[in-house]
């Protein structure tokens, strides 16, 4: 690195300065960058590598990137979806001193893809309205705690992949401000900006051939407009009901449990002639199943990867008569006896594709097409096996997304059984037929 610079960083990674500064964003070295799939941004974005993690690099103002790495700080602590901002880098000058622009430096965040890679040669009309349910979702919880985005965009959204949803993170910060509360106004404002943007960045696909023909970018767009307001109803909505149907309480919360958010507090209100009640979630917040899953597991997953997760524990518990065993106990034996068996089965060279949730994810739905296929219950070692050598091995390496993608491995894939049994190979004994047991189908 030539000449100085300035770092300004919660913590920092001294990696970061054997980065090279003093050249402009557009001229760094190839050993220096991570080749990895970006949106559209107004500004020169790429990536690096940095002490075994990727960043992302961003050229700017250093007083937008000031103003940028703070908000994104304060979203963080309102447990907000978005990027986590690492530094702003200032004071670059080049070598014959020239002054260069201020950089934010993020962390990459894993797994996640922007729109426009999440399916590489064509969107289908399913996956386009995922992703605009997974920016609605976004959008709500952004409203809730008060952050006025202005530039609400897929370009301006990471997508990670939650079984077979997409969860969305913000990523562009520079235009948003936070207030006390948002006025209907602000949220009808962010609400059209995103409505039209969306449908720019569909026209936009669909002008370069990957948008199959069926899909409506102006349809899909405006579904963000439809989701968002039943999101926002059932989050802020009041509602009224007589005294003799409080069941209705129960019933709210389970709508927005499976709408993926948790209640913090409820207001009931009972009027004077004391028929009537009245209910509003005052402070929501996403993550019903992941925090509960976390909870009783120690897995850290995705809201509808947890959702997954749980139902799978439930029909373990069924299986295999346990009722009456504590909840906690029961999660415990599940993932010493499913889940951490299923992902040490999985070639270490194979790990790096998805998350260990989204392939347990993802193994569910194969090994339930695979009995449907059949007509018979399929064991869970074949089932692993199959998905590794038919599915997991031809999907490119989430992760990072650094390599394109290779073509079919030929090498046959040898799968550990170490913890899964088969039923040829299993006891008689009860601890190994729980170790393999069936999914209900």
């Amino acid at each position: 690195m030539t000449g100085s610079v300035n770092i300004t960083a919660a913590t920092v990674d001294p990696a970061l300065l054997d980065l090279p500064w003093a050249l402009p964003l557009e001229l760094w070295p190839d050993d220096a960058i991570a080749t990895l799939p970006k949106g559209i941004s107004r500004h020169l974005v790429r990536f690096a590598n940095l002490s075994g993690y990727v960043v992302a690099i961003k050229e700017t103002s250093s007083e937008l990137a000031k103003r940028e790495y703070d908000m994104l700080r304060t979203l963080q602590k309102l447990d907000v979806p978005c990027v986590d901002p690492l530094a702003i880098v200032t004071n670059r000058s080049s070598a014959d001193g020239e002054e260069l622009k201020s950089v934010l430096v993020t962390r990459h965040l894993r797994f996640s893809l922007p729109y426009r890679a999440v399916y590489s040669q064509s969107l289908r009309p399913e996956t386009a309205r995922r992703l605009v349910d997974a920016l609605a979702v976004l959008l709500v919880r952004l409203h809730i705690v008060g952050f006025f985005w202005g530039d609400v965009s897929l370009s301006n959204t990471l997508f990670r992949r939650d079984a077979g949803a997409f969860a969305a993170y913000l990523v562009d910060a520079e235009t948003g401000q936070l207030y006390d509360r948002l006025s209907n106004g602000q949220r009808e404002n962010d609400l059209e900006i995103g409505r039209v943007n969306i449908a720019g960045e569909l026209l936009d696909l669909q002008a370069g051939g990957r948008l199959e023909e069926d899909i409506d970018p102006v349809e899909i767009s405006n579904g963000i407009v439809a989701r968002y307001r039943t999101l926002w109803q059932e989050l802020t909505g009041s509602e009224r009901f007589d005294h003799s149907e409080r069941w209705r309480i129960n019933q709210r919360v389970e709508r927005l449990n499976a709408l993926g958010f948790d209640i913090e507090e409820l207001a009931i209100t009972t009027e004077d002639s004391g028929t009537r009640v009245r209910i509003q979630p005052k402070v929501v917040d996403a993550g019903h199943h992941s925090r509960r899953l976390l909870r009783l597991t120690g897995l850290d997953a995705q809201e509808n990867q947890a959702r997954r997760l749980l139902n799978d524990m439930d029909s373990y518990r069924a299986a295999f008569d346990k009722q009456d065993m504590d909840e906690e106990m029961l999660a415990h034996e599940w993932a010493a006896r499913v889940f951490e068996p299923v992902i040490r089965a999985i070639p270490k060279e194979l790990r790096g594709k998805l998350e260990p949730a989204e392939i347990f994810h993802q193994l569910l739905d194969h090994r339930r097409q695979l009995a449907q296929d059949s007509g018979r219950d399929i064991p869970l070692a074949e089932a692993v096996g199959s998905y590794v050598e038919n599915v997991l091995q031809f999907r490119r390496d989430e992760a990072t997304m650094i390599n394109p993608p290779t073509d079919a491995f030929t090498a046959p894939i040898t799968l550990p059984t170490a913890g899964i049994d088969s039923d040829e190979n299993s006891d008689e004994n009860s601890d190994d037929d729980e170790e393999d047991w069936r999914l209900k189908v």
